[in-house]
């Protein structure tokens, strides 16, 4: 894989291979760990565990992005996150932290308490002063494909040409982030916003030709609908179906894995590493 350097407010982050974001979601109603760690001490030890197991990033969310779910306020999020941000920074100085919001003020509040990276869901579609949040904190940003927002976008999950029409909407946003002196910027695909299961596969098997924009890829597929749907289970029940595809992410030239189970994709990722290296005889 290609190697990609992140400025982190003057520490340099290196991608030269694989890296895992644990998510801990503050929230109530995700739909796989929905209400778990709402409590102070119940998220600093999800953190803790990110840590423990292997995690590169920890991956902060205060609002339920699921399909269906109704966003909630920047004032509400900042309130969740700030205590989380401020506890794990003052405990694991050398973490990193991303917070998963679409609010500038957000933003904004988050990256004074500690947090080094901006992970968006909406491609700051939800607030326009989000972009220029993001280039004056100066921190690394992931830019999402979003077609709407999560209470409309599975109603119309149409694409003229699928690939084609993400990298238009990638090549616009890239676009308007460098204007702005947006450097550090990581590509998702939004798998589950706005895509069909059909639609799904198919950017996971064709997930490398967006290596195109010369940017490091997250893949977020941990538990979702188009794993455990087909199987006919539920999303406790679907490690195994995210872990077998997890090794097809990277393989499709993932560098970020974002996953509920830290543990195992950290273990996929080693043995991903091991199968991929090259022995000279």
């Amino acid at each position: 894989m290609k190697h990609h350097i992140f400025n982190l407010k003057g520490r340099l982050l290196t991608i030269n291979q694989p890296l895992v974001m644990g998510i801990v979601n503050l929230t109530e109603d995700s739909f796989y760990d929905g209400g778990a760690y709402l409590d102070f001490d119940a998220a600093m030890r999800r953190c803790e565990q990110v840590i423990a197991e292997g995690g590169d990033i920890i991956d902060l969310g205060a609002c339920s992005t699921r399909p269906n779910a109704e966003l909630i306020s920047a004032e509400e999020e900042t309130k969740r996150l700030l205590p989380v941000i401020k506890a794990v920074k003052s405990r694991f100085p050398q973490s990193i932290i991303s917070v998963d919001t679409v609010w500038s003020d957000v933003v904004r509040a988050t990256v004074e308490a500690g947090a080094d990276i901006i992970n968006d869901i909406s491609g700051g579609q939800f607030d326009k002063g989000l972009f220029e949040a993001v280039s004056r904190c100066n921190v690394p940003y992931i830019l999402c494909h979003t077609p709407a927002t999560p209470d409309k976008m599975q109603q119309n999950a149409h694409y003229d040409n699928l690939v084609l029409d993400i990298c238009k909407y990638f090549s616009d946003k890239i676009a308007v982030l460098r204007d702005l002196g947006v450097r550090d910027i990581v590509l998702d695909l939004g798998f589950g916003f706005g895509k069909t299961l059909e639609h799904n596969y198919e950017l996971l098997k064709r997930q490398k030709e967006f290596e195109v924009f010369d940017l490091p890829i997250l893949t977020g597929i941990s538990r979702k609908t188009m794993i455990w749907k087909p199987l006919a289970v539920t999303p406790q029940e679907a490690l195994n179906g995210t872990t077998f595809l997890h090794a097809f992410a990277l393989q499709n030239g993932a560098s970020i894995i974002r996953a509920h189970d830290v543990k195992q994709a950290c273990e996929c990722v080693k043995l991903y590493s091991l199968y991929n290296k090259e022995y000279n005889n």
